[in-house]
Formats: C-alpha cells, sequence, structure tokens
C-alpha cells in the first residue's frame, strides 16, 4: 500500500506546476476567437463538400466498372 502522505506531496507540486502554466497562456479576444471559429467552419464544410463529391465520383466509377 502506498503511503497517502507521499501520493498527495507529489500531486501538489504538479497541480502548482499546473497552474503556473495556466497562467501563462495567452487567450485570444472574442473577436479574435470568433474569426477563428468561422475559419475553421468554412474550411471544415469545404473539405466535407470535397470528400463528398470525389466519394460520389469514385462511387459512379466502380459502378460503371463492375456492371
Amino acid at each position: 500500500m502506498g503511503d497517502s502522505s507521499k501520493e498527495k506531496a507529489q500531486k501538489t507540486p504538479f497541480f502548482k506546476g499546473l497552474k503556473a502554466e495556466f497562467n501563462k497562456i495567452i487567450w485570444p479576444d472574442r473577436i479574435t476567437l470568433a474569426k477563428q471559429t468561422t475559419a475553421v467552419v468554412v474550411v471544415s464544410v469545404i473539405l466535407g463538400a470535397i470528400i463528398a463529391v470525389a466519394d460520389i465520383i469514385v462511387k459512379y466509377g466502380i459502378d460503371l466498372l463492375v456492371r
């Protein structure tokens, strides 16, 4: 069995370090966050459409070969 005081002593510096690192984060402002979110959504939709079109073309090509 582990010594609970030893485990607690090991976890405390980890969480202090985690908090210190979290305080170093520069969070984006609302406008930047909105622009980046919009960019990610737009690119995701465009890539989804490209993949869907490619899938339809490949499916059509395979259907032609199988007949």
